[in-house]
């Protein structure tokens, strides 16, 4: 079977989930990461706070946290 590609990278710098030195919440890959905005993951504090100045600079912070891109959401059928 081949070898699929991370399809979770950190919007920053662009080291992919579950690579050395990614940060998890509570330290557990099976937990998530432990920084995310509402334009995808982070991998550590550094990248957090460059992508918080970063948007600062643009003017573009959110207003309101964003979801958690892990968490479940399950579709809705009618």
């Amino acid at each position: 079977m081949l070898a699929r590609p991370d399809s979770y990278r950190c919007i920053e710098c662009g080291l992919p989930y579950r690579a050395a030195g990614f940060s998890y919440h509570q330290g557990k890959l099976e937990n998530g990461a432990a920084y995310w905005s509402d334009r995808g993951i982070l991998c550590s504090p550094q990248c957090s706070l460059a992508h918080h100045r970063k948007r600062a600079a643009e003017g573009t912070l959110p207003q309101e946290p964003a979801p958690d891109p892990f968490e479940f959401q399950p579709l809705i059928r009618r």
